[in-house]
């Protein structure tokens, strides 16, 4: 097979992901069809498209975002290692956002035509889209609330320990310190908020001692005091299925 084998991956590895049975591991190596690099700034699925490919994130990371009528952007989320991207196009018929490479990005890819055999032939697997899919609903309930309930500050401090707790668990934590490759305009964006006021708020989480991010590097420093003025607890994430 091209690229890495499903029985060599890297994120098998992560106690984030659940372990898979050999009967699970042998038809995601038929599932998997090769491997797509991509660069920075790279569409990968555009709004409106009817793409062929699924595809799960090996390496790197990326924005969900769609496009209003007055050509402003919303991003809708961010995509880290591990994540399944294409099954709205799978399942609706065609991709109801965009997806694009924040750096450099290597995803498995998968044929689409093939994932009514996941249905027919293993139900565990079906199951797992399903819970993917859950999940993915049950985040942009809680990007909701942050909206509609959180301050700018209470939303920012929600977003670094989200993200902080995700790329954690993927392994990519060192030191406290996490890689974070997004213009300031995508957290703004993700979160509702102009430029200069999340410019205004990451300031002053560094100034008060709780936050820093610069360099594409994240550095939590009061996590814990971060998650209170966030109004959330601190919680490792849930395990969950690998496609």
């Amino acid at each position: 097979m091209p690229g890495t084998a499903c029985r060599n991956c890297p994120l098998r590895k992560r106690s984030l992901f659940l372990p898979f049975t050999e009967e699970e591991l042998s038809f995601m190596e038929s599932f998997k069809t090769g491997e797509l690099k991509v660069d920075p700034r790279t569409t990968i699925l555009l709004e409106g498209s009817n793409a062929p490919q699924l595809y799960t994130v090996l390496d790197g990371m990326g924005t969900r975002y769609t496009t209003l009528e007055n050509g402003k952007r919303q991003v809708i989320n961010f995509l880290f290692p591990g994540d399944f991207v294409g099954l709205q196009a799978g399942i609706m018929g065609e991709m109801k956002h965009s997806v694009e490479a924040s750096t450099q990005m290597t995803l498995c890819v998968f044929r689409r035509d093939d994932l009514w055999e996941v249905f027919r032939r293993y139900p565990e697997r079906a199951y797992d889209l399903t819970w993917i899919g859950a999940v993915e609903e049950h985040f942009l309930g809680e990007t909701i609330a942050s909206l509609g309930q959180r301050d700018a500050t209470q939303r920012i401090a929600w977003a670094l320990v989200r993200i902080w707790e995700r790329l954690k668990a993927v392994g990519l934590e060192t030191d406290g310190i996490v890689p974070l490759p997004f213009r300031q305009q995508d957290l703004a964006d993700s979160l509702g908020l102009s430029l200069v006021h999340t410019n205004k708020t990451l300031k002053a989480l560094r100034d008060i001692g709780l936050a820093q991010w610069s360099d594409g590097q994240l550095e939590l420093l009061k996590i814990q005091d971060l998650a209170a003025l966030a109004m959330i607890d601190l919680e490792r994430p849930q395990a969950r299925p690998l496609m």
